[in-house]
């Protein structure tokens, strides 16, 4: 018989995380790493979301690099699916990249998003 933890993963933590991201905004891999407590675990992150289970259940093309750009083509299914998505979602992009200034989480998303993980995780 498998042994269930009450306690959720890092990687359940992130996938919660993420789909706290508001639709038509994105949050950089440091950003969710810090909601996890460590900005460190950014590589982490992408390594995570790289393995997502369900794009239709957790929407990881919100998570953009710092300076928002887009992952490389392998990661969605193809070239531009990840920028087709956001795009769907009223994401705009200026030179190539995000408009961070305009759809990047604000310290008031995040702070919110921090508040609902920890009770998110708490319910676990």
């Amino acid at each position: 018989m498998e042994h269930l933890s009450a306690t959720p993963s890092l990687a359940e933590k992130i996938y919660a995380a993420v789909r706290l991201i508001p639709r038509g905004k994105v949050a950089s891999y440091s950003q969710i790493a810090a909601l996890m407590g460590n900005c460190n675990l950014r590589r982490y992150v992408g390594n995570a979301l790289h393995k997502n289970p369900s794009n239709s259940v957790t929407p990881c093309h919100r998570v953009v690099n710092a300076k928002g750009f887009c992952s490389g083509s392998f990661a969605f299914g193809g070239v531009d699916v990840q920028r087709q998505k956001l795009k769907a979602e009223g994401v705009s992009f200026i030179d190539g990249h995000v408009d961070m200034a305009q759809h990047g989480i604000t310290e008031d998303d995040f702070e919110q998003m921090h508040a609902e993980l920890q009770k998110v995780c708490a319910e676990k």
